[in-house]
């Protein structure tokens, strides 16, 4: 009779395990990346960073962005299950219209990227940065109508800047990324749902400002400076993938980035000194307080 006791407890008791389990993993909150190679991290050891940890839809075997903020969501003790559907050099109007069976889901958070000229053939131009977040924010909103919705504002390119082709070419490197946060601003306007637009663009000004990181990386960088870019002068380097990630988590999540600390796992795992990957949170977190004031 113990020993049949016993057998039943524990089975009772296993099975209670079981369904906390089950409930623990359907409590976890998804969150979704729609991008472009600016959100998979393209040029860095960021886009094949940790790729188990996130579900890339495309089935391309992509961490990226997606993958340090699942990173720094796992370390801050939050429990999301990450998602990644990101091409290069797409604009939204590419999701919408060649992806959508794929979005069409009732995601808890989405955080959108569009391409970063506003519109590849026309640059500076933001009509369909615009016209394009507010479709998709309309379907993941009828899929879900409490979803969280970002859009990610970017960075200045220094190729766009520096070099004589670009569109911003004669203009300070900050120009860019203002112009980029106004479009996507407007976008947000215009929608009823895009509930927050992401600083990427304003940390990186204001790294640059502050002297953490180099205003021009065609020139020698200062003692101690970073460069946000990749060798092309266009997307990010491990740095400023890091800087993106850290101001999305701190803008879908709400924490304080400061809170990860300087010996953070993924920063001494991309290879980025402690008193670096704090001056970075310091730059996030003073980027988006900023935000509570506009």
């Amino acid at each position: 009779m113990i020993v049949q006791l016993t057998s039943n407890v524990v089975r009772i008791a296993t099975a209670l395990f079981c369904i906390a389990c089950s409930h623990a993993a359907a409590s976890a909150e998804t969150i979704l990346f729609v991008g472009n190679s600016f959100t998979f991290g393209a040029e860095s050891p960021v886009q094949h960073y940790r790729p188990q940890t996130v579900t890339d839809l495309n089935h391309d075997s992509m961490g990226g962005v997606p993958a340090l903020f699942k990173s720094f969501a796992s370390q801050a003790g939050f429990d999301y299950d990450v998602s990644i559907e990101a091409v290069g050099g797409a604009n939204l109007d590419f999701h919408f219209e060649s992806k959508n069976a794929l979005l069409a889901r009732p995601w808890d958070h989405v955080v959108l990227q569009a391409y970063s000229t506003m519109d590849r053939n026309a640059p500076g131009d933001a009509s369909k940065l615009i016209d394009y977040a507010g479709r998709l924010a309309s379907l993941f909103q009828s899929m879900n109508p409490r979803v969280d919705l970002h859009l990610v504002a970017t960075w200045s390119r220094a190729d766009q800047t520096y070099l004589p082709s670009g569109h911003w070419f004669g203009q300070p490197i900050e120009a860019m990324a203002r112009d980029v946060r106004a479009a996507c601003d407007l976008a947000a306007s215009h929608s009823l749902y895009i509930g927050a637009v992401v600083p990427v663009g304003q940390a990186w000004n204001r790294a640059i400002r502050e002297g953490v990181a180099a205003r021009n990386p065609y020139l020698k960088a200062r003692p101690g400076q970073i460069n946000l870019w990749a060798p092309d002068g266009y997307h990010a380097s491990a740095f400023g993938y890091y800087l993106e990630a850290l101001v999305i988590f701190g803008s879908v999540t709400g924490r304080d980035p400061r809170t990860l600390g300087g010996e953070e796992i993924s920063a001494v795992e991309l290879g980025i000194a402690p008193a670096k990957a704090f001056e970075l949170q310091k730059i996030a977190f003073a980027t988006l307080a900023k935000e509570s004031h506009r």
